[in-house]
């Protein structure tokens, strides 16, 4: 009988057939013993056929896979290979149809690129916006989804417009997989069927393979493009470099004519009027901040509002100074210079004419007027140090407000004292602090590893967070400032130092580097750390929806509360230490969780809410 089940191997029977043998030694009165003795050698030839089933399939996929690589290797038509490696996924998973999407950048959604098996034109021409069913959600989320039922699936956002066309093409059962390079999602390649059907991981493993052969292809595609374009930028170099010698003895008159022009204590503003007046055309000068200093701001030309470079512009600048030479961006020109790896000055011109070497000659004249200035800076950054040095560790020195006056700091207005703390580049941080301290008529100093300014202003945690975000961008490292309000006389700054110097040291004991605060944002332990200790502001911070509404309504929630807290966070005990019913104590919670907000009962919060219990019991004690 086994032979019988060798020959149903051979010639691939189904697996009902299998069952014959068995069907026929029961009707032919075989004793039990022969027939489980068929039925074991039945189980076993029908795991031999999976076995064979499986491996035939392996073999049909690896063999797609190595004709895609070839089809790869040999690429001469993106469409065809495209083409191709869609037809095979709908091939071998035995779905009705297979498409693949791609991404549009500039629209921000897919596209259907390809499809092989669809029968509706408003299915071939439909779009799908980031997030939007299925191909949408995996676009956005670069994972696999499979529906065997795709209208009765609530995972992913269904459109009007996109189940219309799903409908319209009969589809039931999908399968997506995301085409990637690297960590970007560049489309979408699905299997689908025109009825209900789940997908099994092989066939979604299966797909996503299929789906890196289509991605690798468009990346080849896209390079074949960039290598056809860098051939063509050669070319126009070639050209180019005929044309330098010309430009060379051109470039030294004007040269020339700039250097003239300092020896005789002219400006950026007279250099920049050589360049625009050999060139023609318009000129703007920008600062390492992207701010114009020279030529108008309204020529059309991109990135001369401060804080507004445009990106183009930005990514121009950074390869000039790093391929210490003019780069070019539409019909722009930019010129760049750094000092130390700081940049230092960018010009930016609108000309026709192409002669690159006299803005380059510009740009070094610039930053080293700039350079010129920055010195000059230097020193009355070190002036306004001092300065600050005494008001922390002198107070009481005289004419310390005349000193301030004569720097246009009126110290008594309104100040705040910020304490950045940093890892390393202590001159660059002095730098941004000088900077800052300049621009906003204050002062700035450096200590050991840490910066201190002193700026106007009322509002001591805005401003310590705004010192922290951008001086860790400028370092890119995180700063970490705290702030306090300094009163309206000299002494008074020591003593707002003291209290900052503190909140920078709690904030990074809690794990907050990078992050700035004055002691009001640091909870309880603000309290702890500030000078002056505004207790009932910290307890009606934490528990002020509390006690406001115990005193308009009469009720002990600040005492269930305590209580709560008192006996372990136990509600059965705290209703024994009140003499009132559980559920009281139920309800009771609720309304403090619906007032102070979920995860009061958090460790974390919890202890601040005791202390604040504690406080406000001591509050009610000591009042008359």
């Amino acid at each position: 009988m086994s032979r019988r089940f060798l020959e149903l191997l051979a010639r691939e029977a189904s697996a009902v057939e299998f069952e014959g043998s068995i069907v026929e030694a029961r009707a032919a009165g075989a004793d039990p013993t022969a027939i489980e003795e068929l039925e074991r050698a039945k189980v076993e030839a029908l795991r031999v056929r999976a076995l064979l089933r499986r491996r035939a399939r392996r073999e049909a996929e690896l063999s797609a896979l190595y004709d895609t690589a070839g089809d790869l290797a040999a690429l001469r038509d993106l469409d065809a290979v495209l083409e191709a490696i869609v037809h095979r996924a709908r091939q071998l998973l035995a779905t009705d149809t297979a498409y693949l999407t791609l991404h549009d950048p500039e629209r921000g959604d897919t596209y259907m690129r390809v499809t092989d098996g669809s029968i509706s034109a408003k299915f071939r021409a439909l779009r799908l916006a980031m997030g939007a069913g299925l191909g949408g959600l995996v676009a956005q989320t670069a994972v696999p989804y499979a529906t065997a039922d795709y209208f009765a699936d609530a995972r992913f956002h269904h459109k009007e417009d996109i189940d219309e066309a799903v409908l319209e093409e009969g589809l039931v059962a999908i399968l997506g997989v995301p085409l990637r390079l690297g960590q970007r999602v560049i489309g979408v390649l699905f299997a689908a069927n025109r009825s209900a059907r789940p997908f099994h991981q092989e066939e979604v493993s299966l797909l996503a393979s299929l789906a890196a052969h289509a991605a690798v292809a468009i990346d080849n595609a896209r390079l074949l493009q960039e290598t056809r374009n860098a051939l063509e930028e050669l070319s126009s170099a070639h050209r180019t470099a005929r044309a330098h010698a010309e430009a060379v003895e051109r470039a030294a008159l004007a040269h020339d004519r700039m250097t003239s022009l300092v020896l005789r204590g002219g400006g950026i503003e007279d250099v920049a009027a050589v360049v625009t007046d050999v060139l023609g055309g318009s000129l703007v000068v920008l600062d390492d901040l992207g701010r114009p200093i020279a030529g108008p701001p309204d020529d059309g030309v991109p990135g001369t509002g401060v804080g507004e470079l445009d990106s183009g512009v930005f990514e121009a600048a950074q390869a000039s100074r790093a391929l210490g030479r003019t780069v070019r961006r539409a019909d722009l020109r930019i010129a760049s210079v750094d000092v130390g790896g700081e940049p230092l000055c960018t010009l930016v011109l609108r000309s026709d004419d192409a002669d690159e070497r006299i803005l380059e000659r510009a740009a070094l004249v610039c930053a080293l007027l700039l350079l010129f200035r920055r010195s000059v800076a230097e020193a009355e950054g070190r002036v306004r140090g001092e300065l600050l040095d005494d008001l922390i560790a002198r107070p009481d020195t005289p004419g310390l407000a005349d000193r301030a006056r004569r720097l246009g700091v009126d110290l008594g207005a309104p100040h705040v004292v910020v304490v950045v703390r940093h890892d390393g580049q202590r001159e660059r941080a002095l730098f941004w602090a000088s900077s800052q301290a300049a621009l906003r008529h204050g002062l700035a100093a450096g200590r050991a590893d840490e910066v201190v300014l002193l700026l106007p202003g009322a509002h001591a945690g805005d401003l310590a967070r705004r010192v922290a975000t951008e001086l860790s961008a400028s370092l890119g490292a995180p700063a970490t400032a705290g702030a306090s309000q300094a009163g309206g006389r000299s002494r008074d700054v020591a003593t707002a130092y003291r209290e900052a110097r503190r909140c920078a040291e709690a904030l990074i004991a809690l794990g907050r580097a990078g992050d700035g605060a004055g002691a009001a944002e640091l909870g309880f332990v603000g309290l702890l750390i500030g000078e002056e200790r505004d207790v009932p502001g910290f307890v009606h911070s934490v528990l002020g929806p509390i006690i406001d509404y115990d005193a308009r309504r009469g009720t002990a929630l600040a005492d269930t509360l305590a209580a709560y807290f008192g006996t372990g966070a136990s509600p059965s005990r705290t209703a024994e230490a009140l003499h009132i019913h559980v559920n009281t104590v139920t309800q009771r919670l609720d309304r403090v969780t619906r007032l102070l907000g979920a995860g009061w009962a958090e460790p974390e919060r919890a202890l601040e809410i005791q202390l604040a219990l504690r406080l406000h019991r001591l509050g009610h004690t000591a009042a008359p």
